[in-house]
């Protein structure tokens, strides 16, 4: 399964609100409550992400595998 734990951590670091990716960025409010919940997002918003953050997509998601 992919976590967004790691972009949580990267806001924090960085010093950047939620409120400030909305409104700040433009960053989709949407796209931040489908990542809270943990379901998927598209690669255009994983780049748009990593440019907003100055990051690396390890900075934004994490690939845990399932327990079989």
């Amino acid at each position: 399964m992919i976590s967004y734990v790691p972009f949580y951590q990267t806001l924090k670091d960085k010093g950047i609100t939620e409120y400030q990716l909305i409104y700040k960025h433009g960053f989709s409010a949407y796209i931040l409550h489908r990542m809270k919940h943990g379901e998927t997002i598209t690669l255009k918003t994983l780049d748009t992400l990593c440019f907003i953050l100055d990051c690396s997509v390890s900075d934004i998601i994490i690939y845990i595998p399932d327990e079989a």
